[in-house]
């Protein structure tokens, strides 16, 4: 068996190793132009030309959770796209919306900026039942999310395309469901993936149905948001603020008026990072599985873009 890893941007030779050690009985190796076919791909951002020399490949296994960078290339109907599970990534994604949230909700910044200037300040604690925390998008990391919040007695209301229920968290469901669910919310999370049909789903009329005072926190992908109308929407003073953790282009420009605002925080797509110890231990048993005859967790779907 052969395995091949492509990366753009990234270098696939730790990656390379980790692989043959948990696979001793598989050849891996990185993909060069004109390199021999292989069974399964391990990949990042891959070229179309990968695709195209890549004939015979039964599976992709992307090493980021959203797939919507593969999605757009040309692929076979036969080629299996996969995504991970989790590896790691639900846990971070956890502790950096909670962090967020609670962050928003204490007025650290406010503090931060008092404090900076020698002064001793106190605001008024405000009401946990005045924030509502709305997560658009209940995946693996979604739901992960929505279930951290819970545990600080925020209410948790949560938006999916298809029906769910989680313990603690009010479910919301369907397009017919997004303006109650909009509305139900002071505190939005975006952990939705980028499809034709959610591109630009953070815009002027969606983001202006939330609560006065909202606040956002976009996690998912740069598309999601359009930019122009967060900024009119906080200067408005609708909005509040929000801390966004992906961008359209990515890294941000230096000229771009979010790293400015002083109601926008910024952070450099960090929120989930792939675990490579996990990734591999996972791709390496999703390849057995698949050896055996057997189903696994995580196939796209390339319709529904997930």
């Amino acid at each position: 068996m052969k395995l091949t890893v492509c990366f753009s941007g990234l270098s696939p030779d730790p990656w390379v190793q980790g692989l043959q050690q948990a696979f001793p009985q598989a050849a891996v190796s990185a993909w060069a132009p004109g390199a021999a076919p292989a069974d399964h791909a391990i990949v990042w951002a891959p070229p179309q030309q990968f695709i195209d020399e890549q004939l015979g490949l039964q599976t992709l296994f992307n090493i980021g959770a959203g797939v919507d960078a593969l999605l757009q290339l040309k692929l076979p109907p036969s080629l299996k796209v996969v995504r991970l599970d989790d590896a790691g990534m639900s846990v971070q994604m956890a502790e950096y919306v909670c962090h967020a949230v609670i962050r928003h909700f204490r007025e650290f910044d406010g503090y931060d900026a008092d404090t900076q200037a020698g002064k001793w300040s106190y605001r008024k604690p405000r009401s946990r039942a005045d924030f509502a925390v709305g997560v658009m998008g209940l995946g693996v990391l979604g739901e992960r999310v929505a279930k951290a919040l819970a545990v600080f007695d925020f209410p948790v209301n949560g938006y999916s395309r298809s029906p769910k229920d989680l313990p603690g968290v009010r479910c919301f469901s369907g397009a017919q469901s997004l303006p109650d669910f909009l509305q139900a919310t002071r505190v939005l999370v975006n952990l939705m993936p980028l499809t034709p049909e959610t591109e630009n789903i953070l815009n002027k009329d969606t983001l202006a149905q939330l609560q006065a005072g909202g606040y956002l926190i976009n996690v998912a992908r740069g598309k999601h948001l359009v930019e122009e109308d967060l900024i009119v929407l906080i200067d408005s003073g609708h909005l509040s603020g929000a801390m966004l953790d992906v961008f359209r282009t990515e890294p941000l420009p230096l000229t771009h008026p979010f790293w400015h605002h002083p109601k926008i925080t910024v952070t450099p797509h960090t929120s989930a990072r792939t675990l490579r110890e996990e990734s591999i231990a996972q791709i390496v048993g999703k390849i057995q599985a698949l050896q055996l005859g057997q189903a696994i967790n995580g196939v796209v779907d390339a319709q529904r873009g997930y």
